[in-house]
């Protein structure tokens, strides 16, 4: 799967890092100083890489942290995010990673204790208030999870502070490291989802949506709480059905006891990132229906957009009590 591995020269005697490259005896491996000099230059062609992407082991030294946008949350006053990885396995046509990075290579920053030592300050300034950490902000949580050993490592950290909570947000079916170990009550294992039409079309590399609901199954029948993540919503001629297909498909699967949380969000895009994508997929009928620039954001007609929101609003909450319910306002 790995054919180039770029390693930071600071970074080489890591002991992480030597774990990852003994799993990947053919790759080429290449030293660098800092990942920006292989990940930042303009002159790449991301759809081509995208073919055959490298890896780049780095370490990162600031910003390990970040308070998330507002309006993003599920049920907690305080909500942060990290990135433990840049860029994602899948090709999801509609994903914003595409339009933010020069590179379609994937970064693995390695020093995982400095990500978590920041979330652990955090929590301690706060003992009393319940503190939510989002990953898969601009990665897949779980989908390199052989590889990253993310989870392995952050469970664990994160078993051990009362007042933290962890989202994986994910589209990958490598649930076992989770499979494998009990249960935390603070993590929230949420899937990203959307119907069977638009998962074929665009969700390029991605596991179909039932293998996606057989990982769910098997992590429902563990103890593990679910989240549900119908993000962004995708514009089809029939989408009515095809939503109101997914909703009977999920929920008939679903025990409401392990579910967390339910979110929905439109498809937007800041102009810069879409403008970019548009020239990556020029053929890309996605990036030709019925869209609107508002505040520099590109997104559906205004009307379009909220007749899709209530539909799907009213369709979800027929299924779960409002309290599960967290519209996506970003």
């Amino acid at each position: 799967m790995i054919e180039t591995i770029y390693i930071e020269e600071n970074i080489l005697r890591h002991p992480r890092v030597i774990e990852i490259v003994a799993r990947f005896p053919q790759a080429r491996k290449i030293t660098c100083g800092r990942y920006g000099e292989v990940f930042n230059p303009k002159a790449q062609n991301f759809r081509l890489q995208k073919l055959k992407p490298a890896l780049i082991l780095a370490e990162k030294y600031k910003n390990f942290v970040l308070e998330a946008p507002a309006g993003y949350g599920i049920g907690a006053k305080r909500n942060y995010y990290f990135s433990h990885m840049l860029n994602c396995l899948y090709d999801c046509r509609y994903c914003f990673l595409q339009g933010m990075y020069q590179s379609a290579n994937y970064v693995l920053f390695i020093n995982y204790e400095d990500f978590q030592q920041e979330i652990k300050q955090l929590c301690a300034d706060s003992p009393s208030e319940d503190i939510h950490f989002f990953s898969g902000y601009d990665c897949d949580s779980l989908a390199l999870e052989p590889v990253t050993r993310f989870v392995e490592q952050f469970l664990p950290f994160f078993e051990q502070i009362p007042n933290a909570w962890l989202e994986l947000r994910t589209k990958s079916t490598q649930v076992r490291n989770l499979l494998n170990r009990e249960p935390l009550s603070r993590c929230v294992v949420a899937f990203s989802l959307s119907p069977e039409e638009v998962s074929e079309k665009i969700e390029h590399k991605a596991p179909p949506l039932q293998r996606r609901l057989d990982a769910m199954r098997k992590l429902q029948e563990q103890g593990w709480q679910l989240g549900l993540r119908f993000d962004p919503m995708i514009y089809q001629a029939n989408y009515q059905r095809q939503y109101q297909q997914l909703f009977e498909q999920v929920f008939s699967m679903i025990h409401l006891n392990q579910l967390h949380s339910v979110s929905l969000g439109p498809f937007r895009l800041p102009e810069k990132f879409f403008k970019k994508m548009q020239k990556l997929y020029p053929d890309e009928r996605l990036f030709a229906s019925s869209l609107a620039n508002r505040c520099g954001m590109i997104s559906y007609r205004q009307e379009l957009e909220q007749e899709m929101t209530h539909f799907c609003t009213d369709r979800l909450l027929r299924f779960i009590p409002q309290t599960k319910f967290f519209p996506c306002t970003l």
